[in-house]
Formats: structure tokens, sequence, C-alpha cells
């Protein structure tokens, strides 16, 4: 009857791991940049839950085997080198699956500059004390760079579209990090780093600041709104026009003007 019990919660077991992997498993995969960590995490859990059932199962087996008994003292194992060579080579290859995976997302990451294609969108993000900053060099295709505030604002972005994120501070530490969509970056005074990445699927994501920054850390959020590129394009183009409205005479003239409008700043550039 024991043997049986123990059958059984061998088998529970077995099932409720299954089911655990099959959520795990079932991520989204919004962005190409997340398609490749759920790809990742996919390949390890291929690994981990075979490792995890034989460990588990050699454990459970010895437990019940060397319960207590007349015997009073196990025979010690003094040298095995047969087993020494065994559980190191089979360590060995299974950090060398984890590291080879993981580099090879990082490589197919676009967190090079040179990544994106001659059409990506281009973004700058700016990092500041505690709100974000999205930048659109040449909205609507007319020499005009916009500037939105996270706390008036959105980052919106086309669906289907090779964009090229640049992220970046003006003051301190932050850390760019839409989880859902799978995108994180440092950001820092004085340096860019990159995200190349293409947006699968329409809709509203959170956007954190991931690197603790000061007393309002917590509140520097904002929403990325992914969207058709129609209304992207209407978008930018407002803005565009809202910016070019306000600068008025020196827009024309070539002069460099920032606008500002509570907590929103629209900053106009155009040619001569």
């Amino acid at each position: 009857m024991t043997r049986i019990r123990a059958g059984l919660v061998g088998v529970f077991g077995t099932v409720l791991l299954g089911a655990a992997s099959g959520t795990a498993l079932a991520q989204s995969a919004d962005s190409t940049t997340e398609e490749l960590i759920g790809g990742l995490n996919a390949e390890l859990l291929a690994i981990a839950i075979p490792l995890t059932l034989l460990v588990e199962g050699i454990l459970f087996y010895t437990v019940w085997r060397y319960r207590a008994s007349n015997v009073d003292e196990a025979k010690p194992t003094k040298e095995n080198r047969r087993l020494e060579i065994t559980w190191t080579i089979a360590t060995a290859l299974v950090l060398l699956f984890v590291g080879f995976g993981a580099y090879s997302v990082m490589a197919q990451g676009g967190y090079d500059e040179a990544d994106a294609g001659e059409d990506a969108l281009n973004v700058s993000v700016y990092g500041n004390t505690y709100f974000w900053q999205f930048e659109y060099p040449d909205a609507g295709g007319n020499n005009t760079t916009v500037m939105v505030n996270s706390n008036q604002g959105e980052l919106v972005l086309p669906k289907g579209q090779e964009i090229r994120l640049n992220v970046t501070s003006n003051d301190w530490l932050h850390a760019f990090h839409a989880p859902e969509l799978g995108l994180k970056a440092d950001a820092f005074p004085g340096r860019s780093n990159y995200i190349t990445t293409t947006l699968n699927t329409e809709g509203d994501y959170q956007l954190y600041c991931a690197e603790y920054c000061g007393t309002g850390h917590s509140q520097m959020m904002a929403t990325i709104n992914v969207t058709d590129q129609e209304t992207f394009d209407a978008y930018v183009e407002n803005l565009a026009e809202e910016a070019t409205e306000d600068t008025g005479n020196e827009t024309a003239a070539g002069t460099n003007t920032t606008t500002t409008d509570g907590n929103t700043t629209a900053a106009a550039v155009a040619d001569s």
C-alpha cells in the first residue's frame, strides 16, 4: 500500500511539473526580441525539466531505498573516479549549452547601432528624474524633430516596422524596461545603448525604470502604445504640425526652437 502511495505521489508531481512547464512555455511573442527570449527559455526548459525529474527521481528513490532499517551505517564511498568524471562532464555540457544559447540570443538581439536596416524607424529615449522623453527625428518626413514627455504622453510605435531605440540619460543612471515586449537597456549619461526590434502585436504595454534612481523611481513609468502604421504616421505628423505652429517664423528660418506647454515639450528643427 505504501509503494502505491509513493507511486501516486510521483505521478502527481510529474503532472504538476508538466503543467508548470506548459504555462512557462506559453509566452507571448509581442516583439522579435521577445521571440528570441521565449525561444531561449523553451530550450532551457527542455533541458531543465528532464534533469529535474532525473535528480528528484534519484533523490526519492534513495530516500525510499535506504530508509530506516536494521542496517545502522551505510558503507561510505571513498573514491569513484568514474562517477566524478561523469558528473563533471555532464555539468560542463549543460553549462556550455546554456552559455551558447544565451550568447546566440544576445548576438541576434539587435543591441548594436549597426544592427538596424536603413529603413528602420529611429526613436531616441531619454531618462530624466523622474520621467521619460521620447524623441522622433524627422517626424512626418519633413525634417522636424518632436519630443514628448512621458508624464503627458505615450511612446507611440508602429506595428510591423523595424525600430531602433537609442536609449540614454540626461542626468544619472536609469534603465528602460518593457518586460512584455522583452526590451531592456540601461540609460547612462553621455552614452547610447541601442535596441533593434519589430513589434508584432498592437496594444498598450507598461514601461518601467528598472534601475533605482532616487525618491521618484517608483513613479517613473510610461505607456508604450503599439498601433498600426497609418495611425502612427498620423500621430507623428500631428506632433510635427503642432511643433511647427508653435515655433512660427523662427522654424521657417531654420532656427532651433523649443516650446514648452505644461509638461509636454515639442522641439522643432527645420532646414532653411
